[in-house]
């Protein structure tokens, strides 16, 4: 009887049992069944996602593909290939202003390099681009999208081996572009923390990871994470960091390891180049005095592909019309804001007091800087008056403020105590204004040259041709010594359309100068006066003329 009773509960809990794993398992497929039908829902969503397709924005039609498409930056682009393209391919730093061509000429640079056969980079080789200033910093080290993190067992994304307990890599972008490029627009913007690691990176090229669950006696851990994690991660590529910050705002650190390849802003010419390729790419045509005005208004080839871009599309909806009128650009550049650039064109005139010095702006542009001078009889003891120079200038650093000190100002002490050591003339008869009209930052002793022609021209009332520009540094001693950016002035000044430009001797060579004018080498300032004013000086045996009067002086300078 007993026996009995136990077949029928072990018969009941069986059944009890099949039933509950019956339910299990319908559950089950009924969950992957619900699973299947939501995913398969949400496919389909994806999918008519992808079908709906916007037309190609302009500025990816005329993004280059080719060296030869990218304009104004030949001798960039010649220093970009001598860095990636040979056979010992180096780190870079190109410096530049917005919309110039950087991202483009190192995506181009590399398939250039890949084509190569001296070249180590293969045919596989990775283009991968970050942009610095959207790069997530954890100070935690969850997440390192550009080195590369770990995601610990107790943390949501361990993945698979989570519940295992065994930590999973995750590699960041410098092990994606191992065996090719790793491209950080805005480089400069980086944390200093992710900063110091990429130096590490570079100098050990590949990455080690850590985590405080890892144990190297772990049998359950795969061998391919105990490689990982004893053997680092390959990241064997080479850098180019692009960045809109001047050098100085660089950490010395990057710049050691790096060639530094500076692109220059672009002119009114070469802007109306990328414009008129915009515009034929977007199925447009420009009238010239459209044209002219995209070069006015456009600072770089973005601006130039945006205006074009809007200024089409207003023709379009006028009546359907394609050419886009100096009108249409004209109400683009007044409702967008954009700033007309300022170019200077010289004159074929005499001035007295007024010499064209040149300079290198920000962007890497040479510029025409305006030196003026006047002079008056003093009425007791002379005084020396500089205007329109930004003394200090304050630079925001990498979350550091520095104070940028100009030392223009000094080549106008070192003028005084030239003129009066070896021109003999007594400045303290004079009351001398020296003007920068613009109010621009002057910075560097080059505007040494100018500063003293035109004082000298104010003191002798002597006219200096306006066709000539020149630059240069004046040591106390006379001597006229070398200066930075010598090509970029000198293209400045033939775009303004000056005939002659006096540069120092020591920064002469005729094989990197533009055409189309005349360079004159210069070792001291008395070879100088003889060129600007053709005559024949000797050192402390001029006697300075005394001032002219107010109505004179007017009639002079309309000679």
């Amino acid at each position: 009887m007993l026996g009995k009773v136990l077949l029928i509960l072990q018969l009941f809990f069986t059944l009890v049992m099949g039933i509950y794993f019956f339910n299990m398992l319908k559950s089950q497929k009924s969950e992957k069944t619900g699973r299947h039908i939501d995913s398969t829902r949400e496919l389909e969503k994806l999918h008519r996602l992808k079908e709906i397709r916007l037309t190609e924005p302009l500025a990816e039609k005329t993004r280059p593909d080719k060296l030869s498409e990218i304009i104004g930056q030949q001798d960039g682009i010649k220093a970009l290939r001598a860095a990636l393209c040979g056979p010992n391919p180096q780190h870079v730093l190109i410096y530049g202003p917005p919309g110039v061509g950087k991202t483009a000429a190192a995506r181009v640079v590399l398939e250039e390099a890949i084509k190569t056969e001296c070249s180590p980079f293969r045919p596989f080789a990775k283009f991968i681009e970050m942009d610095a200033t959207t790069i997530r910093f954890d100070e935690r080290a969850i997440a390192d999208p550009l080195i590369g993190s770990v995601h610990d067992p107790i943390y949501q994304g361990a993945g698979a081996y989570g519940p295992a307990g065994i930590p999973q890599p995750k590699p960041g972008a410098v092990t994606k572009a191992h065996g090719g490029i790793l491209f950080i627009d805005e480089i400069g913007e980086l944390h200093p923390i992710q900063m110091n690691k990429l130096l590490k990176v570079l100098e050990d090229r590949k990455v080690f990871l850590e985590s405080a669950y890892y144990s190297s006696g772990n049998k359950d851990i795969p061998a391919y994470i105990h490689e990982i994690f004893q053997k680092g991660l390959p990241a064997d590529f080479r850098l180019v960091g692009a960045t809109t910050r001047s050098p100085e705002e660089i950490p010395p650190a990057v710049r050691s390891r790096c060639v530094e390849i500076f692109f220059r802003g672009l002119n009114s010419e070469e802007v109306s180049q990328i414009a008129s390729s915009a515009a034929k790419k977007g199925g447009f045509t420009l009238e010239p005095d459209a044209l002219r005005l995209v070069g006015k208004f456009a600072q770089n080839g973005r601006d130039a592909v945006n205006l074009v871009q809007i200024a089409g599309s207003s023709a379009l909806l006028d009546n359907y019309r394609r050419q886009i009128k100096a009108s249409d650009i004209e109400w683009v550049a007044e409702f967008g804001h954009f700033i007309p650039r300022y170019e200077k064109k010289v004159s074929d005139k005499l001035e007295i007091g007024l010499v064209n010095g040149l300079a290198v702006t920000g962007a890497n542009e040479g510029c025409i800087l305006d030196v003026e001078a006047e002079v008056k009889e003093a009425k007791s003891k002379g005084t020396l008056t500089v205007t329109g120079i930004v003394e200090t200038e304050e630079i925001n650093a990498r979350g550091e403020k520095l104070i940028k000190t100009s030392s223009a100002k000094a080549s106008v002490s070192n003028m005084i105590t030239v003129l009066e050591k070896h021109f003999g003339i007594d400045t303290k008869k004079y009351d001398i204004h020296v003007n920068f009209p613009g109010g621009m930052p002057v910075d560097g002793p080059s505007a040494g040259c100018a500063i003293i022609t035109a004082v000298y021209s104010a003191i002798m009332q002597k006219g200096v041709d306006n066709r000539l520009a020149m630059t240069g540094e004046i040591s106390i001693h006379g001597k006229i010594k070398p200066v930075g950016g010598i090509c970029e002035k000198i293209g400045a000044a033939k775009r303004a359309g000056a005939k002659r430009v006096f540069i120092p001797k020591d920064n002469f060579g005729a094989d990197f100068f533009p055409d189309g004018i005349e360079v004159i080498p210069v070792e001291n300032i008395s070879e100088l006066f003889r060129g600007v004013f053709n005559n024949i000086f000797e050192e402390k045996t001029i006697i300075a003329a005394e001032p002219v009067n107010e109505q004179t002086l007017v009639s002079a300078r309309n000679i």
